[in-house]
C-alpha cells in the first residue's frame, strides 16, 4: 500500500483529509513542517500532501528543505485556499506536481492523488528500463559508464573488471535458460560481496564491473575474489547438480583510484590489462594493475605445485570430462599421435627463463619466443609444450621411463639453447614430476 504524508496545521482539515484517503493508502499526519520532516525521515512516504500556508515554515519552504536533505525530487501536492496564480506558480517552479484548492471533494482528491502516483511509477519504470540490465537488475553498460565517470573523478577505492570464467560452457551444455539463471546468481553474489554504496554493473555477456569505495588493500581484494569464486561454484551446483564439472569462477582485474588516475576511460584500460594477466595465468584470481610492470616483462613466479593446482580438474566425480569443442579437438589429435605409447610414464616439466648479468637490455618477450621455438624443435612429436606468462614453459613428456628419459630430454634442451644467441642473456631453471593418474 502506498504511503502518503499529510501536513496541515489545522487539526480538523488534517483529519478530514486522512479520512478521505483511508482504505486506499497508508496515511501519516503532521501538524507542522518541522514535525513532517521527522515523519518523512522515519517512514519515507511515496508522496507528500501539504498545506501551502503554515506558521513557522511554509509548504514551499518545507518542500525545498526536504528535497535538499534527500537530494531528489519528492512528489508533492499542495492544498491551499489561496487562489492566487503566484502561489501556484511558485510551487510548480519548485517541482510541485499538482495543487488542490480547499474545500475539496473526496473523489477529486482521490483522483488527483492517483494521477500523481501513477505518473511517478511511470517515470520510475522508464528510468529503471533505461539504466538497468533487464536480466540481472544491475546497472547496464551505458549507465555504468556514466556513473563511473563521476565516481572515479571524486572517489577513492578500487575499480574492478570481473569476468565470469567458462560461462559459455553453461549455454553450450545446459542451454541459455540455465545460462540466465547462472548470470542472475552471479549478480546476486556480487551484490553480497560489495557494500550497498558500491556500484555494480553488467557490461554485457559474462563481463561485469564494480567500484568498491574505500578498498585499497590487496587483502580485501583477495578476500572478495575468494568469496566470489567459492559462492559461484556453490550456486552452480545447486542449479545444475552436484556432479557439475564446469570450471566456473571469476577473474578480476583491479586498478586503484586515484593512485592510478581519475579518468574512467584510462582506468578501465588499466583494469583490462590487469584482467588479461589473470586470464593468461590460470583464471579464477585477481591482479592489481602496476604501472611499473608492463605485460611483456612480467615474470611469473608460480611453483610447479601451484601450476598443477591451476591445471587440475576441479571435480573428480565419475563421468565424462566436459570440455569445449576446440579443446576436444586438440586432445583428440594428441591421442591420435600418442595412442601407441600409453604403457609408459607421463612426466610434467616446468622450465623458467632467468636473466644473466648481460641480459638487462634484451626483452623477455623476445627471449620467450625463441625459447619456445627451441622447445618445439627439441622435444618429440608426442610431447606437449605450452607457455605460462612470459618466462615459464610447461612440457608434458608422454612416453618416458621416468628419470633417465627426463634427464636426457633436459640435456638436449641445454645443448640446443646453448647454440642460440639468447643463451648469453638468459639461462633456464627446471623442475619435474611424474604426472599422477
Amino acid at each position: 500500500m502506498k504511503k502518503i504524508l499529510i501536513v496541515d496545521d489545522v487539526d480538523v482539515l488534517r483529519e478530514m483529509t486522512a479520512f478521505m484517503l483511508e482504505g486506499q493508502y497508508e496515511t501519516f499526519c503532521a501538524a507542522s513542517a518541522k514535525e513532517a520532516m521527522e515523519v518523512y525521515r522515519k517512514e519515507k512516504p511515496d508522496m507528500v500532501l501539504s498545506d501551502f500556508r503554515m506558521p513557522g515554515m511554509t509548504g514551499y519552504e518545507f518542500q525545498i528543505s526536504l528535497q535538499n536533505e534527500f537530494h531528489k525530487k519528492i512528489p508533492f501536492m499542495f492544498m491551499t485556499a489561496d487562489k492566487s496564480e503566484d502561489v501556484e506558480s511558485k510551487g510548480f517552479d519548485n517541482g510541485a506536481m499538482d495543487f488542490i484548492h480547499k474545500p475539496f471533494q473526496p473523489d477529486v482528491l482521490l483522483r488527483r492523488v492517483a494521477n500523481i502516483l501513477r505518473t511517478v511509477d511511470e517515470i520510475q519504470d522508464l528510468t529503471k528500463t533505461s539504466t538497468t540490465d533487464a536480466l540481472t537488475g544491475l546497472f547496464n553498460k551505458g549507465s555504468s559508464e556514466e556513473e563511473l565517470k563521476k565516481i572515479c573523478k571524486k572517489s577513492h577505492g578500487s575499480l574492478m573488471m570481473i569476468d565470469l570464467d567458462s560461462f559459455k560452457l553453461v549455454n553450450d551444455i545446459h542451454g541459455h535458460a540455465m545460462g540466465d539463471k547462472i548470470l542472475i546468481a552471479f549478480a546476486d553474489i556480487l551484490r553480497a560481496t560489495m557494500h550497498s554504496s558500491d556500484l555494480i554493473g553488467r557490461m554485457g555477456g559474462d563481463e561485469f564491473v564494480a567500484f568498491c569505495h574505500g578498498v585499497h588493500e590487496e587483502a580485501a581484494i583477495a578476500a572478495k575474489t575468494q568469496f566470489i569464486n567459492e559462492k559461484i561454484t556453490e550456486a552452480a551446483k545447486k542449479l545444475m547438480g552436484e556432479d557439475m564439472n564446469i570450471p566456473l569462477g571469476a577473474s578480476i582485474g583491479c586498478v586503484l583510484v586515484p593512485q592510478a588516475g581519475t579518468d574512467f576511460v584510462e582506468l578501465y584500460k588499466k583494469a583490462d590489462k590487469a584482467l588479461y594477466i589473470v586470464k593468461q595465468n590460470g583464471k579464477h584470481g585477481y591482479n592489481i594493475f602496476n604501472e611499473d610492470a608492463p605485460e611483456e616483462n612480467v615474470e611469473t613466479v608460480a611453483t610447479l605445485a601451484q601450476i598443477e593446482m591451476i591445471l587440475a580438474e576441479r571435480n573428480k566425480e565419475p563421468g565424462a570430462y566436459v570440455i569445449p569443442f576446440e579443446s576436444f579437438r586438440i586432445i583428440y589429435r594428441f591421442i591420435k599421435r600418442t595412442r601407441a605409447g600409453y604403457g609408459k610414464t607421463i612426466c610434467i616439466v616446468l622450465l623458467a627463463l632467468k636473466r644473466t648479468a648481460d641480459g638487462e637490455k634484451v626483452p623477455l618477450k623476445q627471449a620467450g619466443e625463441h625459447f619456445i621455438e627451441c622447445l618445439h624443435d627439441t622435444f618429440r612429436r608426442g610431447d606437449i609444450v605450452s607457455q605460462n606468462g612470459s618466462n615459464q614453459f610447461l612440457v608434458l613428456l608422454t612416453n618416458t621411463d621416468g628419470h633417465h628419459d627426463v634427464t636426457r630430454a633436459l640435456a638436449r634442451v641445454i645443448e640446443n639453447w646453448g647454440k642460440l644467441p639468447d643463451s648469453k642473456n638468459f639461462y633456464f631453471t627446471h623442475e619435474w614430476a611424474v604426472l599422477d593418474s
